[in-house]
C-alpha cells in the first residue's frame, strides 16, 4: 500500500506515529510525541496517546487527536472514503482551516476530487 489518504486528504503512510506503530517502535513513538509536545506546545502529548492504525480505520486505533476531529468525525457520517466527493467540499470552513495548516493535503484532495 502506497498511500492511506485521511479525510482531510494526510497520507497516514506518512505520519511518524501511525509509522512508528506499525512498526511496534515505542523508541519512536517516543521521539514523535517529544516533537509534537514541542511543535505544536501541548504538553499532553505522550507515546501512548499517538499510537494510530490511521484516520481511514473502522476498527483500529486513533492517536488523540484523530479520536475527536471534526473533519473526520464528518465525513464518517457522510459515508464517505475522503472528503474529496462531499458536495459541501468547496465551502468547507473545516477543510479550510484545516489546508491553511496542511496545504499539502488540500493538493491531495483536490486531485482526488477532479478525478471524479
Amino acid at each position: 500500500m502506497d498511500q492511506m489518504i485521511a479525510y482531510c486528504g494526510l497520507d497516514c503512510i506518512q505520519c511518524p506515529a501511525y509509522v512508528a506503530t506499525q512498526a511496534d517502535d515505542r523508541e519512536a513513538l517516543e521521539k514523535t510525541a517529544a516533537m509534537w509536545r514541542e511543535q505544536f506546545n501541548a504538553p499532553e502529548i505522550t507515546a501512548d496517546s499517538i499510537i494510530c492504525d490511521g484516520c481511514p480505520t473502522t476498527d483500529g486505533r486513533l492517536s488523540g487527536y484523530c479520536s475527536i476531529c471534526e473533519i473526520r468525525a464528518c465525513a464518517v457520517g457522510r459515508g464517505v472514503e475522503t472528503c474529496a466527493p462531499c458536495a459541501e467540499y468547496d465551502g468547507c470552513g473545516k477543510l479550510a482551516a484545516f489546508h491553511q495548516h496542511s496545504p499539502e493535503a488540500k493538493v491531495t484532495l483536490d486531485g482526488l476530487r477532479a478525478a471524479l
